[in-house]
């Protein structure tokens, strides 16, 4: 399967269920793998904004990563920094740690 039939794919699965946080983020991921990296960090933050208790963890990082990648180093510590909050409250120790160490890395 080529990445536009990847990508057709999961804005069919996300139209049936749209809030299915896992296809957002394989479809913000498809936009990084394609290079749009503006796309990517719009999909990234949309999962990032349901609170410490409801977002997407992994989005966190890839966000952060996407706007290092740009240069964008201190919007990419904000979203580090919130993302190691919503670790923190989920629990999800490998996240926390990887964020702490890029977060680490930037500072």
């Amino acid at each position: 399967m080529n990445p536009q039939q990847r990508r057709q794919v999961l804005e069919q699965m996300l139209a049936e269920s749209p809030d299915d946080l896992e296809l957002r983020y394989s479809l913000a991921m498809e936009d990084v793998s394609g290079g749009d990296l503006e796309a990517a960090i719009k999909g990234f933050r949309e999962l990032t904004i349901l609170g410490p208790e409801k977002s997407y963890v992994p989005a966190f990082l890839m966000a952060a990563q996407s706007l290092q990648k740009l240069n964008r180093i201190s919007e990419a510590m904000v979203v580090l920094r919130d993302g190691v909050k919503a670790a923190q409250t989920q629990n999800n120790q490998h996240a926390l740690g990887e964020m702490q160490g890029m977060l680490d890395m930037l500072e």
